[in-house]
């Protein structure tokens, strides 16, 4: 079974878009600052392995290429666990930058039942996700 999940969010940080953009660039050294990131792997200049768990007890394994790293847009492709995209758009604000987050994935397999089941779980889960993610941002970019 597949399905289709979106998420979309937007975040203020403490720092200038490229400031922000060089950190989010950075995946390998994510599982610094970014506390469900639990293992990333270099697999060339423009892909990593990523594995990732939030509050679910569930690992995701995903792989991910950088399609564009150029301001304001970040564009990454998955595969893995899930397949799609991640769009952060990044856009200078007089306190630091307004991070859009879009995320367009197909689940498969058991994932993709357990998300049709239990899609506020998983949106819960993604969103404790993400805020990880925004929290060790702000805090690594903080004044």
């Amino acid at each position: 079974m597949r399905t289709r999940l979106t998420f979309a969010a937007t975040w203020h940080l403490p720092a200038d878009p490229a400031a922000v953009c060089a950190e989010i660039l950075d995946v390998e050294h994510w599982v610094v600052w970014w506390p469900q990131i639990r293992a990333v792997a270099s697999l060339g200049p423009d892909d990593a392995r990523v594995i990732a768990r939030s509050a679910l007890p569930h690992h995701l394994d995903l792989v991910l290429h950088a399609v564009c790293r150029d301001l304001p847009e970040l564009v990454v492709g998955l595969d893995g666990d899930l397949v799609g995209e991640a769009r952060w758009r990044l856009t200078p604000v007089p306190a630091g930058s307004r991070l859009d987050y879009h995320q367009e994935v197909t689940a498969s397999g058991w994932l993709g039942a357990a998300s049709r089941v239990a899609a506020p779980v998983m949106r819960w889960n993604h969103d404790r996700m993400m805020a990880g993610c925004v929290a060790g941002l702000g805090h690594r970019l903080g004044p």
